[in-house]
């Protein structure tokens, strides 16, 4: 949703064509959600993980050319892959998230990057869709489910399951712990409602998803991949424990 450092980039193109095709469909703003609308602050019993803000990985902020749209406390977090080939060096990911955020504004035609967060298979979290750390942005990762909701993106493939890291599955169960809203238990259900037919649930019908789901539990797509999705568990558990910690 690499080869080897020392031709990364050789392969660009086709690189940046993978991640096309599994890219997370654009969704409008949907419903109650408001260009610059200020939100009252929301605690958490879960501090933020480290996350390597925009300015610190490259972002080109001129491609952003619309208003940030903010929207309600996470109900959802949604877990995705990026499909680039998993062997790359961790070193590498800035300029691949900067090869990435130029393809999904000037291939795709969106207003920026499209999960809210990414995270590498050596376990740095990067902060995705800009609007700020502290705010709940809408994202363009889950179409018809993108209020109310978190995109974590792995960077990577993950159909091996020898290939998931557990610095991997840490980093994501940290951002969903972080970021749902009090009260909810990671590993637990949710009931949502479809903004759009583009998924797998007709506009206006509910659906019943897991709090931290995997992208193919509501579109038609392999996102985030065999193994990572086998993984989802795990990370369900993580963020639970994670969250009850931070309660203490």
């Amino acid at each position: 949703m690499t080869v080897h450092r020392f031709a990364v980039w050789a392969a660009v193109l086709p690189i940046v064509l993978v991640v096309t095709w599994d890219a997370p469909p654009l969704t409008s703003p949907e419903g109650a959600a408001e260009p610059e609308r200020p939100l009252p602050a929301v605690e958490r019993p879960t501090s933020a993980p480290h996350v390597v803000g925009r300015d610190e990985w490259g972002a080109d902020e001129e491609l952003r050319t619309e208003p940030v749209t903010y929207t309600g406390p996470a109900r959802a977090v949604f877990v995705h892959h990026t499909n680039h080939p998993d062997d790359y060096d961790c070193a590498d990911a800035p300029e691949m998230l900067r090869s990435m955020h130029s393809d999904h504004v000037s291939g795709q035609g969106w207003d920026d990057l499209g999960y809210n967060f990414v995270v590498d298979k050596c376990g740095t979290v990067y902060e995705g869709r800009g609007g700020g750390l502290d705010r709940y942005v809408l994202g363009a990762h889950t179409t018809g489910f993108n209020m109310d909701s978190v995109g974590v993106a792995a960077l990577g493939t993950f159909t091996d399951p020898a290939g998931v890291p557990g610095e991997l599955i840490r980093a994501i169960a940290e951002v969903a712990a972080w970021k749902l809203r009090p009260g909810s238990d990671p590993r637990g259900r949710v009931r949502m409602v479809s903004t759009n037919d583009d998924s797998m649930v007709p506009e206006g019908d509910p659906a019943e998803l897991d709090v931290v789901s995997g992208h193919r539990d509501i579109v038609q797509t392999d996102c985030p991949g065999d193994a990572l999705h086998a993984q989802l568990p795990a990370i369900r558990e993580e963020a639970a424990r994670l969250r009850v910690a931070g309660a203490r």
